[in-house]
Parts: structure tokens; C-alpha cells; sequence
């Protein structure tokens, strides 16, 4: 499997549909932590030129420059020893992954709330968190699957994040999985169930971690995956 040439086809990808393409290549640029003037220098143009596409003083960035700003990145990730793409050859063999994806910019997670139509169970008051990215997670192959070490890669290229758990029929063991590693989502919503279900268990768990705990009251969880791609950041 090239990692590489699937990381770089998914980061092309994601800037050549998004609304914001210069912001879309910044926040790339910044997941690897690369300066400006070090890409610049791979890719033979001038800072000024990144700067311009990134913050949109120039129009659209054609197909040949979104092709030498991805290579610039996995060159220059390859000779800092390619911790961007160990990390996300990690994350893609994960199969309780069902959707993952990193911010633009911060979220609120009030507006993740009224994506997922959730009912807040624990720590209700969210209008001062804000996020970087989710994940949707199928909780039995989570539960069932993985390692503790393979549990911490659910976090993606974040921390601060929303761990969105489906199939879920009490809501104890997502939260039990969460009390004993580390480190700690900044809210969690699970979807399959109605909120007065939810474990007790879960919810004190909840409770002593200090995390945002809501029930995504969508009925299906494609609809769920659809609102949350529907995003823009």
C-alpha cells in the first residue's frame, strides 16, 4: 500500500472540492508544520505566492500547483521524519473508523449539536467549546476490536475533537473504553438509542471526566455521516 500516494490523492482531493481552497492548503500546511517560506523553497516560487493562495488574494490554485504544494508537503514530511504519514498510515486501518475529519477552523460545538439533533445529557452548557475535527465510530467494532493503543488513534490529528459512537445500545461501554485511556475527547454523542437509555454508568463517567455528553436523535446514521459532511469550515 503507498501511503504516500493516498495521502497525497486525499489532501488534492479535499482542496479541489472545497469552497476555500487556500484555506483548505493552509490547514494542511499547518497539520504538517511546515512554514510558508520552507514549502516555498521546495516547490521553487516565492512566500509571497503561497501567502496569496492561501489567503485567497489569488484566484483558485490550478491543478499543477495543488500537485507541487502536496509533494512539497510529503517531501518536506519525509525529511522530518514522516510523522504525518506514519500517523495517518496508522489511522487508516482502523475499521470502526466510519468518518473522520479535521476542521478549517474551530467549530462550535452548538453547531455540531443542531447537525446531529442532540439531546444533552451531561455538562449541558457547550456554547464556549469548540472543536477541530470529529470521528464517527462504529462502538462494536470499537468495543470488540480494539487495543487501547489502537483506541487512541480514533483521535485523528486532534485531540480536541467530538468522539461520535453509533450502533449504541447502552451507552457504559463507549464511556468505560474513554475513563481508561488516554487522552480524553472534548464531547461525546452516541446515536442508536433514545436519551432516557442511556446507562447511568455512562453518564457518571460523563459526569467525573468532565465531558460534553449528548444523543444524536437522528434516526439513521447516514444521515448523521451526510449532515456532518455537509459542514463547511
Amino acid at each position: 500500500m503507498d501511503i504516500k500516494n493516498i495521502l497525497a490523492k486525499k489532501i488534492a482531493g479535499e482542496v479541489t472540492i472545497s469552497k476555500n481552497p487556500g484555506k483548505t492548503l493552509r490547514k494542511w500546511r499547518e497539520i504538517f508544520g511546515i512554514k510558508q517560506y520552507r514549502l516555498a523553497d521546495i516547490m521553487k516560487v516565492s512566500t509571497s505566492v503561497v501567502s496569496d493562495y492561501e489567503s485567497g488574494r489569488r484566484k483558485s490554485p490550478g491543478a499543477e500547483f495543488i500537485k507541487k504544494y502536496v509533494e512539497a508537503l510529503i517531501d518536506l514530511d519525509e525529511i522530518n521524519g514522516s510523522t504525518v504519514v506514519k500517523k495517518f498510515s496508522r489511522d487508516i486501518d482502523i475499521d470502526a473508523i466510519m468518518d473522520i475529519r479535521e476542521f478549517l477552523e474551530d467549530v462550535p460545538a452548538t453547531k455540531i449539536q443542531k447537525l446531529v439533533k442532540g439531546v444533552m445529557l451531561v455538562n449541558k452548557n457547550i456554547k464556549d467549546v469548540y472543536l477541530n475535527g470529529y470521528t464517527v465510530i462504529d462502538s462494536i467494532k470499537a468495543i470488540t476490536d480494539l487495543s487501547e493503543s489502537d483506541f487512541i488513534k480514533l483521535y485523528g490529528l486532534s485531540t480536541n475533537r467530538a468522539l461520535i459512537f453509533t450502533k449504541v445500545h447502552l451507552g457504559r461501554s463507549p464511556m468505560i473504553a474513554i475513563k481508561v485511556t488516554q487522552p480524553k475527547p472534548s464531547m461525546v454523542i452516541m446515536h442508536g438509542l433514545k436519551p432516557a437509555e442511556v446507562d447511568k454508568l455512562g453518564i457518571k463517567i460523563a459526569k467525573i471526566e468532565n465531558i460534553p455528553l449528548m444523543v444524536s436523535t437522528l434516526e439513521h446514521e447516514e444521515d448523521l455521516i451526510k449532515n456532518l459532511r455537509g459542514l463547511n469550515t
